[in-house]
Parts: C-alpha cells; structure tokens; sequence
C-alpha cells in the first residue's frame, strides 16, 4: 500500500516529534488533539524546533518551510478520513486508546493503516479493539522524535504480511532505522533498558555513590550519552515506573519491580524535567 497521507494522533511531545518527521519526509500530515490549546501548543512546538535549527546552520529556511506546508492540525476525527495511515500516540491509557479507536473508525477508510507509539502496551489487544485487527501495528519512536534515528516496528499476532512490510518501510522512509521487536511488554530496548535503570536506582538506595558519581561513572566509564538519572528524568519517572509495572505483571521478575523510591518520587510528583523536579531539579 502507498503512504500519502498520514494522520497523527496527539500533539504532544511525541506527537508532535513523530508529526513533524513525517511532514518533513515529505508526506501531507495531518495531527488531531482534543482541542486548540493542546493543539497549537504542539504546532508550536514544532515550529520553535525548527527555527532553531535554521539558526544553528542545521537546516534550510527552505527545509522548514516545506515540513510546515505539508503539516496542519485539527481537533476533529472527522479531518483524518482521507489518511492512508494514522500513527496513535495519545495518553498511555488503554481504556483511551480503545475509545480513541472506535471514535476514528467511524470515519476513516476500510483500508487505512493503524498504528500504536505506545512503549508498553499490548499490540495484539490493542488490534482486537479495532475492526481492522489485519492492518493494526506498531511503531515505537524515541524521544526526541526529530532527532533519534530507531523505530521499533511490531507486529500483533492478527498484522498482515502486507501491513508489516508496509510499515517497515514507512519507517526507514522517514529517514529512520527500523528494527523487527517482539509483541511483548518492553519490546527490546526497554526490556533491556528498564532494569538498568531500576537497578541504578536500587544501587543508589543501597548507598553504592552519589547520583552525580553514578552517572559519570556511566557516561566516563561506559561512553553511555546520559547517565542513569540524567536519562530517568529526560524520560520521566512516572513513565519509568509505568513502563516497569506492566513488565512486572507480564514477567513476574523480580528486575522488573519498581524500587521503593521510584515509587515514592513518582507520588510526589517528581517525574523529571517535565515537572522540575526528578533526581534532579530544572527551570521550568
């Protein structure tokens, strides 16, 4: 199936990433929110990235211009029915994403491609709340969308052949690598990733150093870009800890079980940069 249209769902630090990459790629993009406020706040968001990068020398005025042309928002389901594929990335609530769901196939086509950006979520369930069980998938970006190059791309048990390597190469034309993952909670790089942070944060429970030493000894020793807690609080605690409990109730492994203090920092409302305040603390 050729991709021309592609619909995007959530504005939102994701959204709006995964919005612009696609505009820029040179698809017509259009990105739904629930309304004006949240919508011209991620519209915003785009266009502030990409000024700065014609002030850095990064990008043309040109190059910008064009991702702006081929972008626009709305706030209604009713403005996505021409698109070929529409790429979710909404609040990581199934319950949201199931009614999300029922609300857009009112009024998009038979043959339109669906897919979830969720980091946790089962893909096969969230296929069998649909009608097109054989055209669902999905496609996991990174944070920051416009600037990591890996797109984990999954398939549910019900996904087509033909749906799949429609995906796959959807992906690697948006300038990014793709790599096959797992329908399974985590898929590969957080099942990999989670338990190295949840176990920094035990480490730094049990008195092992300071955060300030954890981290250069991971950036220092190990050439990993963030250290452990710099890197928590660019995702968000909150997220962590959401990703980890759903890992935890698939696998029932002890490395997948949130520490006490990540609990507890996650009540308090400290979930990294986003709030000003994680294992560090930020002007917001």
């Amino acid at each position: 199936m050729q991709i021309k249209t592609v619909g995007v769902l959530g504005c939102g630090l994701m959204g709006s990433g995964i919005a612009q990459v696609c505009a820029a790629a040179g698809y017509k993009t259009i990105v739904r929110e629930v309304d004006d406020a949240f919508l011209n706040k991620g519209l915003g968001r785009i266009r502030k990235f990409l000024d700065e990068g014609v002030a850095k020398g990064k990008a043309t005025v040109e190059s910008r211009d064009k991702t702006m042309a081929n972008l626009s928002g709305t706030t209604t389901f009713d403005a996505l029915d021409g698109c070929d594929l529409i790429v979710e990335a909404i609040i990581e609530s199934l319950a949201d994403k199931k009614q999300t769901y029922a609300e857009l196939e009112h009024v998009v086509r038979r043959e339109t491609i669906l897919v979830s950006n969720t980091s946790s979520l089962c893909i096969t369930e969230l296929a069998a709340a649909t009608k097109r069980p054989d055209r669902f998938g999905g496609l996991h970006f990174f944070n920051p969308v416009p600037i990591m190059k890996l797109v984990e791309v999954i398939r549910a048990l019900t996904t087509s052949d033909e749906t799949y390597r429609t995906l796959y190469a959807f992906a690697e034309s948006l300038g990014k690598t793709a790599i096959t993952a797992p329908d399974r909670p985590g898929f590969i790089v957080n099942r990999l990733l989670v338990p190295y942070l949840l176990d920094a944060v035990r480490a730094y429970e049990n008195g092992l150093g300071t955060l300030e030493d954890i981290d250069k000894g991971m950036t220092l020793g190990c050439g990993y870009p963030m250290g452990p807690f710099t890197l928590l609080d660019f995702v968000g605690l909150d997220t962590t800890y959401y990703i980890a409990n759903i890992m935890f109730e698939e696998f029932r492994e002890p490395a997948y079980a949130p520490p006490p203090l990540l609990k507890r920092m996650v009540l308090a409302g400290y979930h990294g940069r986003k709030t000003g305040r994680g294992f560090y603390k930020y002007e917001v």
